[in-house]
């Protein structure tokens, strides 16, 4: 042993090494605190020009755009930039994600389906997010964002169907409940293995832009997700050759059972990851319909204008269960919602438009009827082809279709093997 090295038997003058754990502010029983979040005032956060470099808006990212005040007003340099029409329009989006969602949620209650997920404290997100894109745009979806098939014109029967997976589910029982597709409506078939979306987005945006097209995309992750490595690597191809995608993260503040600590750490907001890799990145207030619709439609016109990507944090909050398979009083306080400093997404547009003399309570109840009628008479046509339990069912042969542009022989074999 050379003189100098230290004795094998000296003893060890370092303390134990240990790892850090997050831990919620609030456990279940406890009182829901949302003191850490900072909420400037509606209007404060100053709106750049589109075209500004990444590094001029790094601020944009710490802060939170928000349009709505106390009393209903929309103000600031984000407002105005929508009509009655357009907000009466985003507000019956809402509703009815809100009603088809009850609706639903019931069913798979009643058996009628084996699997279900809510979006309720979220509506505003996906719905106003699809009011500013185009025809021909792609999202590339988790399974929170069906507001973007219904502020689409989706068929409310056909995502039933596909629901029940009877005989008119569009996809043939080969998804689960609420994984939905649909090319022609901008939306990319939803994959369980959640964040593979957004490399797909990336890739989807780069190819829209080697064939001359003018066609964007958007792609969807949730905060659990983004500490997934297809994350970072759809910000590492969409900044170098600066694609045309809007990469949106939805931080409802919970992952399945994990608060938003377990992804981040509590080092920064997930808009700010963006700025390593020299994206522009805003945060937004997840529950504010106009400062949704204000956001997306900048970041699209800079994707549209060959600006390259852009970031986009919605901070909401879910109110409800992960899913049918979930009890959020296992891990979180019964009443965290009431405490959640955002607000209701519908009741705040709603109060927006009475204020704006647009609408009012009687007209909004009317509405609420009218909406839940229509989402009703849509769960009975559908019911009339098959639920989980009962009536018509895809048919096995099916699932040997779509799968290849020409089917090979060793799948035309099974199929005949199988009967079909």
């Amino acid at each position: 042993m050379p003189p100098d090295a230290p004795s094998p038997h000296a003893p060890n003058l370092h303390a134990p090494l240990s790892l850090h754990v997050p831990e919620p502010a609030v456990r279940p029983g406890g009182n829901p605190s949302f003191s850490d979040l900072d909420i400037p005032e509606a209007g404060a956060v100053r709106r750049p020009e589109v075209d500004v470099a990444a590094a001029d808006i790094r601020d944009l990212a710490y802060t939170l755009i928000r349009v709505l005040d106390s009393e209903g007003k929309a103000v600031g340099p984000w407002a105005g930039s929508l009509t009655d029409e357009e907000l009466l329009a985003g507000l019956r989006d809402m509703m009815k994600l809100r009603a088809f969602d009850a609706r639903m949620l019931m069913a798979q209650r009643q058996g009628k389906t084996s699997f279900y997920m809510q979006h309720l404290g979220e509506e505003a997100v996906s719905t106003a997010f699809r009011r500013a894109l185009e025809p021909g745009d792609m999202n590339f979806p988790t399974y929170r964002q069906a507001g973007l098939l219904i502020a689409g014109g989706y068929p409310l029967v056909d995502m039933m169907c596909q629901i029940y997976s009877n005989e008119n589910d569009p996809l043939h029982g080969r998804q689960l409940p609420v994984m939905y597709s649909s090319k022609e409506h901008g939306f990319f078939s939803i994959s369980g293995n959640l964040a593979t979306q957004y490399v797909q987005a990336v890739g989807w945006a780069m190819a829209s832009a080697i064939k001359n097209d003018t066609r964007i995309a958007a792609a969807w992750i949730g905060d659990g997700s983004t500490a997934e490595s297809d994350f970072h690597a759809a910000l590492v191809f969409a900044s170098t050759y600066r694609a045309p995608v809007v990469l949106n993260v939805v931080n409802n503040q919970w992952a399945i059972s994990t608060f938003q600590g377990f992804a981040r750490g509590g080092s920064s907001t997930f808009a700010a990851r963006g700025h390593g890799f020299g994206i522009p990145s805003l945060r937004v207030d997840g529950n504010d319909y106009l400062a949704v619709h204000a956001v997306a439609k900048w970041a699209t016109e800079r994707a549209r204008r060959n600006l390259g990507p852009t970031i986009v944090e919605y901070v909401t909050y879910r109110a409800g269960a992960h899913s049918t398979s979930d009890d959020p009083s296992a891990y979180r306080p019964k009443t965290e919602f009431d405490a959640w400093p955002l607000g209701d997404p519908v009741k705040r547009l709603k109060d927006h438009l009475i204020a704006r003399g647009a609408w009012s309570e009687e007209r909004h109840r009317q509405g609420e009827a009218e909406i839940l009628d229509e989402v009703v008479a849509a769960q009975r046509e559908a019911e009339t082809h098959g639920t989980l339990h009962a009536g018509g069912k895809p048919s096995p042969r099916d699932m040997f279709e779509g799968v290849f542009s020409e089917m090979p022989p060793h799948l035309r074999r099974q199929r005949q093997q199988a009967g079909y």
